[in-house]
């Protein structure tokens, strides 16, 4: 393939454009729009672990939700966490009964130098509505 070729031999220029025309489209609105589950802003202190069972003697890394779903969440940490990677988030129980999940790191991005967003992916959807009922349940917020 020529340098004046992109993807199936057709014009560079074409293929560039419509690379240009995708990242256009993925505004922060319709990222929003194509999640499967709806997020729901709330802090959480989360243990970050290695998922990985050869790595699982390495030590966890203290974080705090911005966000939670079914199917995901947003957190801070303090050093990055590599965007692949597989990891166990085990939540503090203080607002809900969460278990440890599995979840791949789905982006990692510098907010300021001591601070870094994370995007996680969970393997198995939680039950959110089931996890903030439980803890009144059980009396505890009574």
């Amino acid at each position: 393939m020529s340098p004046q070729q992109g993807q199936n031999g057709s014009n560079f220029d074409t293929w560039a454009h419509s690379l240009l025309r995708e990242l256009e489209s993925q505004t922060p609105e319709e990222i929003r729009r194509q999640r499967s589950s709806e997020r729901a802003a709330l802090k959480l202190a989360v243990a970050v672990a290695p998922g990985n069972a050869s790595q699982s003697r390495e030590g966890s890394i203290d974080g705090v939700t911005g966000d939670i779903s079914a199917g995901g969440c947003g957190l801070m940490t303090d050093i990055p966490l590599r965007v692949g990677d597989l990891y166990r988030l085990t939540f503090e129980k203080t607002e809900l009964d969460l278990p440890t999940v599995f979840a791949r790191c789905v982006r990692c991005r510098l907010v300021r130098e001591d601070a870094f967003e994370s995007g996680f992916s969970f393997f198995t959807k939680l039950e959110l509505a089931a996890a903030e009922a439980a803890p009144s349940q059980s009396g505890l917020l009574a």
